[in-house]
């Protein structure tokens, strides 16, 4: 099967873990895009759904799924469900490689449950070989990539790309991280981030892992 088979694989095997009748956090990126047209198929079975980047919204609204925006939720969203640019044997996850990592964040933290979608490529035994994506105010940026080269790191604008916040992007190449949660928790102290893609405090609860002999379902 092909990455983008395996994409469409684990975005299906999502709408079983849904809770019918009730709203959906949907997330953003390539391996989403398969589950907001899988979930196309069951939206009279759903209330809507929150997004987290204006493009999910958009292609949830053509398929004629409601949005709900996430400030007028007054209870939690039973699951979230989004991809990965890396998720380890913890649940401990990468991402924001779609550059939408605080808004996926904003929804994650409303959900009770987060339900991962991703091909076995993305599993790992430790984060970081896949960039850290960091959305940060302009003004600090300079002083947020000097502290990642005391980590050992280097950090750079990612060109051409503004959030729907309004924000840029830097990528984060060189880090091991052996530690998450420690590492998540540091990295937002730092003035001028707004969000690390690290998700240790927003983990996983389970993982569907598109792989060659079917979907892989990983619990955390």
């Amino acid at each position: 099967m092909t990455q983008d088979e395996l994409k469409a694989l684990v975005a299906r095997a999502a709408i079983e873990h849904l809770v019918p009748g009730a709203l959906v956090g949907v997330g953003t990126g390539s391996t989403v895009n398969h589950f907001i047209d899988a979930l196309a198929a069951i939206k009279d079975r759903i209330a809507g759904a929150v997004s987290s980047s204006v493009q999910s919204s958009e292609r949830l609204r053509r398929h004629g799924i409601p949005v709900i925006e996430a400030a007028e939720l007054s209870a939690p969203l039973p699951v979230y469900v989004d991809g990965a640019d890396e998720i380890d044997h913890h649940g401990y996850m990468i991402k924001g490689g779609g550059a939408a990592l605080t808004r996926e964040k904003i929804v994650a933290d409303l959900a009770e449950r987060f339900v991962c979608i991703a091909d076995e490529s993305k599993l790992v035994d430790t984060l970081g070989r896949f960039p850290l994506p960091v959305e940060v105010i302009p003004m600090a940026a300079p002083q947020i990539v000097r502290r990642f080269e005391k980590l050992g790191a280097t950090a750079t604008l990612r060109p051409g790309v503004i959030t729907d916040n309004g924000q840029p992007i830097l990528d984060v190449r060189g880090l091991k991280i052996t530690d998450p949660l420690a590492l998540e928790t540091e990295i937002n102290q730092w003035p001028g981030v707004v969000t690390v893609g690290i998700f240790a405090r927003h983990k996983a609860s389970l993982c569907l892992l598109g792989t060659a002999a079917g979907v892989r379902t990983l619990q955390f």
